[in-house]
């Protein structure tokens, strides 16, 4: 068995037990989630079966979407609500002009410190584990890209305010933190409460099954219908077209000359790139070596590979 299956992660579950729940129904071993989600976060987490593992590293790095609801007048020690409440205001007072001009300030590239409650390694340790121990501890900013930020819904007539967002960002992007960094930015403290992770890897929620829809797929003998290839996943690399002589010599670790490109996408010089032949058959992926004219190897998918 092997492709990607979009789950809709359930609330209360953490990411591993979505795998090894899926991993119980599908009585498959190899399977690898393409990015963490917290336990009180729903929404979609692509999983990937079988070779489609080889895969997850450019699934996960495609831009995500969420949508989030936050809360201004308030703080927690996990930028949420599962957190304590470190500082609390009487009431605040915003207005949406005010809201809709940070939202807009924070489009495109932007620093972000990570949140102690992460699971981002400090000198080998956890921040989530340092976190539990009392401990907060600098941590180096990292660039992070929102790509479009919109306001969806304000409550604004309530000592604290609530407002509604979509966000699609880069990878690593912490929306906790995004909520506290609007907060600042309007000069109150301010915390998640409920988060959606609307797409990931190209995935959105009507590609997704429930746990509960792949043990009937699975018990029907159906749920390879729901799987989809791992190239299918990988569209936003270039397409080319090769021989299918050139696509036995890629299997046998050969670079293929550039001019022997058949059909071609425009493509950046390291760009990664799928490859295929003229028959269909996916080869893998590949990247162009302007230096040498050639078509190297990155991940190569040969039939008959385990």
């Amino acid at each position: 068995m092997d492709g990607i299956l979009a789950v809709w992660k359930p609330a209360g579950w953490t990411s591993h037990d979505v795998v090894a729940k899926v991993r119980g129904i599908l009585k498959v071993k190899r399977i690898g989630h393409t990015g963490t989600l917290d336990p009180q976060v729903t929404g979609v987490l692509p999983l990937c079966i079988g070779r489609a593992t080889r895969v997850v590293e450019y699934v996960q790095d495609r831009p995500k979407s969420y949508e989030a609801v936050m809360q201004f007048g308030l703080a927690t020690d996990t930028e949420d609500l599962t957190g304590t409440i470190t500082k609390e205001l009487p009431s605040v007072s915003l207005t949406e002009t005010q809201i809709r001009d940070v939202l807009a300030s924070f489009i495109g590239e932007i620093d972000q410190v990570p949140p102690m409650f992460s699971a981002v390694r400090v000198d080998g340790k956890r921040l989530y584990e340092l976190a539990r121990e009392g401990q907060v501890i600098e941590r180096q900013s990292r660039k992070v890209t929102i790509y479009e930020l919109d306001l969806l819904e304000v409550q604004l007539n309530q000592p604290h305010p609530v407002i509604r967002f979509s966000v699609v960002c880069s990878k690593g992007t912490y929306i906790r933190t995004l909520c506290v960094d609007i907060g600042e930015a309007l000069h109150v403290p301010s915390v998640m409460v409920k988060l959606i992770r609307t797409m990931s890897g190209g995935f959105t929620q009507e590609h997704c099954l429930t746990l509960e829809e792949i043990a009937q797929y699975k018990a029907s003998g159906t749920i390879e219908d729901r799987l989809t290839a791992s190239d299918e996943a990988l569209d936003h690399f270039p397409r080319i077209t090769i021989s299918a002589a050139d696509v036995q010599r890629a299997f046998q670790g050969k670079r293929i000359p550039l001019q022997n490109i058949l059909v071609q996408e425009a493509f950046e010089s390291h760009s990664l790139l799928r490859v295929y032949g003229e028959d269909g058959l996916f080869a893998g992926v590949f990247q162009p070596d302007e230096e040498s004219g050639t078509l190297k190897a990155v991940k190569v998918f040969t039939p008959t590979a385990d």
